[in-house]
């Protein structure tokens, strides 16, 4: 069989796995989580004897065999395939069920803990997920440290030594702008008029902009969930996943313009080949680079909201008062928030930072679990000049523990780096600039489709980023553009 065939069943599996997960997240049943986990984990165990088979292997071999040397694209979608190949056949599918029905149940005990507030009562869970995180690590080999292993895992090429230097180098420009970002919007930033923003007018207006900027309604949609997310049901079935506040309009929107970010970079790869690496994303950080793109880039905008504001006071008639400007102080305000997915571009990455070094120190053997909340508040303290009001606050606050994703923080700095870079060279070109201008975003979406989506996983992040940008990722776009937006150039 060839191993496009093979590819496309496993991709079958892996998908009706991916419907499961996002039903369990939007509309299952509290009572029915057990029995979920028993369907995933055995979906996951068939994905995986698939993928780790004796006629995948042959297949990738044949395979290699038969494409022309010059063949470059196939060439790199086969060495990428067969590297997945062999980090697959590393684990013993007992391992595999073990953890997907381990992350199933543990999100659930994650969602009680973060609403009781009870650290104690997801302790459990969370050793488990670590206990195989480091039997995964132990068995695909790592260089210097397991988190080596994790953190390829979710970005390709990545070491825990060069994400160390980089975010050491990051550390203290990005306190300081923070710093100085939060001092400058307590002057003048203004708050946003009292709600009620009714639910039914969000979705109304998220739906408008979604369309606007390029989300395909035909090939995806959105509902609503406790924590957003995107996921991917096929290749024409991108879902998203949203949530509102009844008190602020730009929660929702703005988490709507990042999971669209996410679910334009899955409908744009090519489609013609599902499960095979030139259809996939290429990492977890170039995949935040689309959604920080389109969230902060696009979305905090002068020119988005020029467009976009009058649509806004018709549908909640509060802001007819409160003049653009005003408005825009709000969107782009800083200030410290103990809540991640709630901060703002200017502090945001402080947060990655602390999750970075608490992730290093738990599988360095330097930070016993039940020692964490301490460890979180401290590492906040330094970083932010206070402490979280609780562990709901702090180190309950993200669901990504309660998935095993150990590794994954890490990428959305790494997504915020190559969203400034990729929109910097995006827009020196004079059509893209002019329509930039105009809050019209077709020009840069092709030119996204055309530098990073079409070529799915056949080049290295930090390549993909070269060939689209000219050069080498350089965290300077980033510094640049937070001093631009957040303190008019003025030296940090």
């Amino acid at each position: 069989m060839k191993i496009q065939q093979l590819a496309r069943e496993h991709q079958i599996i892996v998908t009706s796995a991916s419907l499961l997960g996002w039903d369990q997240e939007t509309y299952m049943p509290e009572s029915a989580a057990s029995f979920r986990a028993e369907q995933l984990s055995w979906l996951s165990s068939r994905a995986h004897e698939l993928c780790t088979s004796a006629a995948w292997h042959d297949a990738l071999e044949n395979a290699a065999r038969q494409t022309d040397p010059g063949d470059s694209a196939t060439s790199a979608c086969l060495r990428e395939m067969k590297r997945r190949y062999h980090l697959a056949a590393k684990l013993p599918v007992e391992l595999v069920a073990a953890e997907t029905s381990a992350s199933s149940i543990s999100k659930h005990a994650w969602a009680q803990a973060r609403k009781d507030n009870d650290y104690q009562r997801f302790v459990p869970h969370l050793q488990g997920l670590v206990d195989i995180a480091r039997q995964k690590a132990e068995l695909w080999g790592y260089s210097n440290e397991p988190y080596d292993a994790l953190l390829d895992c979710h970005e390709r090429g990545a070491t825990t030594a060069s994400i160390s230097v980089l975010f050491d180098g990051l550390r203290s420009p990005l306190a300081r702008l923070a710093r100085a970002a939060v001092m400058r919007s307590n002057s003048h930033a203004k708050p946003l008029p009292a709600g009620p923003y009714p639910e039914e007018n969000q979705k109304i207006f998220n739906e408008l902009i979604a369309r606007d900027i390029g989300f395909d309604y035909n090939a995806g949609r959105i509902d609503t969930t406790a924590h957003p997310f995107c996921t991917t049901l096929g290749p024409r079935d991108i879902r998203l996943t949203t949530r509102y506040e009844v008190h602020d309009f730009t929660s929702s929107l703005f988490g709507v313009l990042h999971e669209a970010g996410h679910g334009m970079y899955e409908q744009g790869l090519p489609g013609t080949q599902p499960g095979m690496a030139s259809d996939d994303a290429v990492s977890l950080g170039i995949h935040e680079s689309q959604s920080r793109l389109w969230e902060n880039h696009v979305g905090r905008s002068l020119p988005f909201w020029e467009k976009w504001y009058p649509k806004a006071c018709d549908l909640f008639p509060q802001l007819r008062d409160f003049s653009l400007a005003d408005f825009m102080s709000f969107v782009q305000r800083a200030e410290f928030s103990p809540i991640r997915v709630e901060a703002d571009e200017a502090t945001y990455d402080l947060h990655i930072l602390l999750r970075f070094d608490i992730e290093r120190r738990i599988f360095r053997d330097q930070l016993p679990l039940a020692e964490l909340p301490e460890a979180w508040n401290e590492a906040y303290r330094e970083l932010f000049g206070e402490t979280p009001v609780d562990d709901t606050h702090g180190c309950l606050q993200d669901i990504h523990w309660s998935m095993g994703a150990f590794g994954y923080f890490p990428t959305y700095t790494l997504g915020n780096l190559h969203a400034a870079q990729l929109y910097r060279s995006a827009a020196k070109d004079d059509n893209i600039h002019r329509s930039l201008a105009v809050a019209n975003y077709q020009p840069l979406l092709l030119w996204l489709r055309e530098n990073i989506h079409r070529h799915g996983a056949l080049f290295e992040p930090a390549e993909l980023v070269t060939r689209a940008t000219g050069e080498a990722p350089d965290a300077r776009h980033h510094l640049t553009h937070l001093q631009e937006r957040y303190l008019g150039g003025a030296d940090y």
